[in-house]
């Protein structure tokens, strides 16, 4: 029997996007300027702003597939991975976060042009847009497979109702409602997860007790494993060391992560909120993964044979098994849209602010516009770039329809190579002087490169190399051959 929207769930679906755009409307106010409308005036509370963060690294394509970590052979080892997140965060603080609370600056690749010229902020920016766009587009497109089932709705009406809710809070009230409604979306999530745990647990056989028990036999939580396998991505060395590394890519270089941090009311404000999300992100995996390990148990002792694919445990449950027109599935879909749309807008915003910012408004002053952009025509300019990312993320989920999922999920791994890269390049801006332009660009072309081959070549030479240290991978080969292209290439200087 398979679980369809009744008038209760449609209801409740519609009244969470309503308070979706309604909060996005109030929260924004009057927006005057463009740092009103990027930068939410500068003056977030540091509790929204660590609301912002946790959803934002938060999509539907984590709120389904950390389950199905739970669900398989990983279990609770999984929550080795924050321990290397929180680990991160400490290094953002200490190293990374003094340098955006220099001056007024408006985007993390700033730093990057102070450093090296303008030319490495543009292809910064550049590997941002292309990166950031298709991996959201991708995600837009894995939580509307999730509505299509529950509604019957075709893909891509699927796929443009979410994005043009999304889009359209985002529009009307900029950052601060995005991070207002961020912090809305992480209440809904995770109330819908606790609802599944309650949902869950009563239809194990034999209830909590039987389901601690199947845990603790099956190995399920135990927490930490020491053994070195690069192939793993479940052992101690790969969460501390490989989400690290990772966390100081995203939430350190990544401008959608350092977009909140320049929001804040000042340096400590943004430190307060970076640090706490590494606990709130600990949590949240935990609870996630305790769904997995329940729905372990759920198909284990109740007999019925699980989906073949891990990411579809959770979403398969919710279709087959939540009580039908009780308000819970609509709270459950709510609460995948939400973890999607409170990444999308949080990607929108981010990029209309890296190309305004990055490439458009220099690329106006190279060409001998002096007198600056007026207030009303850069926060027009700003709205319309912001519909048009949307567009692009709708189209790339409508395009995604017609990929085979191996294929989203090796292009999702290469939206992810921007971290690697970008964390790279900031650490040859920030621990050497004699990395010019030209070698800061081609140590991370060689990043790129060693990237590659991880993912496509090592592995058909029998070397596997696990996830959580492709970033790693990446920073390492950029710093190093940064370095060593600075050797060959002359250190040119600094321009504008």
């Amino acid at each position: 029997m398979n679980a369809q929207l009744g008038a209760i769930d449609v209801a409740v679906l519609v009244a969470s996007l309503t308070i979706t755009v309604a909060v996005g409307i109030l929260a924004a106010g009057r927006i005057r300027s463009l740092d009103a409308y990027l930068l939410g005036d500068r003056d977030l509370p540091w509790w929204v702003i660590l609301g912002s963060i946790v959803a934002t690294e938060t999509s539907a394509a984590t709120v389904l597939s950390v389950p199905g970590e739970g669900f398989g052979a990983s279990g609770m080892r999984f929550l080795q991975l924050p321990l290397g997140f929180m680990l991160g965060r400490a290094a953002i603080v200490r190293f990374l976060l003094p340098l955006y609370f220099r001056g007024q600056l408006h985007t993390a690749h700033e730093v990057l042009r102070d450093r090296f010229g303008p030319l490495v902020q543009r292809a910064a920016a550049g590997l941002f847009l292309v990166t950031r766009n298709l991996g959201d587009g991708l995600r837009l497109y894995l939580a509307a497979l999730v509505l299509q089932k529950l509604t019957g709705m075709p893909l891509a009406w699927s796929v443009g109702v979410m994005g043009g809710v999304t889009i359209l809070y985002t529009v009307l009230g900029g950052l601060r409602s995005v991070a207002w409604n961020d912090c809305v979306q992480l209440v809904i999530y995770v109330l819908g997860g606790i609802v599944a745990v309650v949902v869950i647990v009563a239809r194990i056989p034999g209830g909590w007790s039987a389901a601690w028990d199947f845990a603790a036999e099956s190995g399920k939580l135990r927490m930490f494993d020491f053994s070195f396998d690069l192939a793993s991505a479940s052992t101690f060395w790969a969460g501390l060391v490989g989400g690290a590394v990772l966390s100081l890519g995203t939430h350190g270089t990544d401008h959608m992560m350092v977009q909140r941090y320049l929001s804040a009311r000042g340096e400590r404000d943004a430190a307060r909120a970076l640090l706490a999300s590494g606990v709130a992100v600990l949590f949240q995996f935990a609870l996630f993964l305790g769904i997995g390990v329940l729905l372990a148990a759920f198909h284990a002792l109740g007999g019925e044979a699980p989906p073949e694919r891990l990411d579809e445990v959770f979403a398969s449950f919710i279709v087959r098994h939540f009580p039908a027109n009780t308000g819970l599935v609509g709270l459950l879909l709510a609460a995948i849209l939400a973890a999607a749309m409170s990444t999308i807008a949080s990607s929108l915003n981010a990029s209309a602010s890296a190309l305004v910012h990055d490439i458009w408004l220099p690329l106006r002053a190279a060409a001998g516009h002096r007198a600056p952009l007026a207030p009303a025509a850069a926060l027009a300019l700003s709205r319309w770039l912001t519909v048009a990312f949307g567009g692009v993320q709708v189209a790339v989920g409508i395009a995604a329809a017609a990929v085979d999922a191996t294929v989203v999920s090796r292009a999702l791994t290469i939206a992810g190579y921007s971290a690697g890269l970008m964390l790279g390049v900031f650490l040859l801006g920030v621990a050497t002087r004699r990395v010019g332009q030209g070698a800061a660009l081609a140590g991370a072309a060689c990043g790129l490169a060693a990237l590659l081959a991880v993912q496509f070549v090592l592995p058909g030479h029998g070397l596997t190399i696990a996830w959580p240290w492709f970033a790693f991978v990446g920073a390492a080969t950029t710093f190093a051959a940064g370095l060593a292209a600075s050797i060959i290439v002359p250190r040119a200087e600094v321009a504008g």
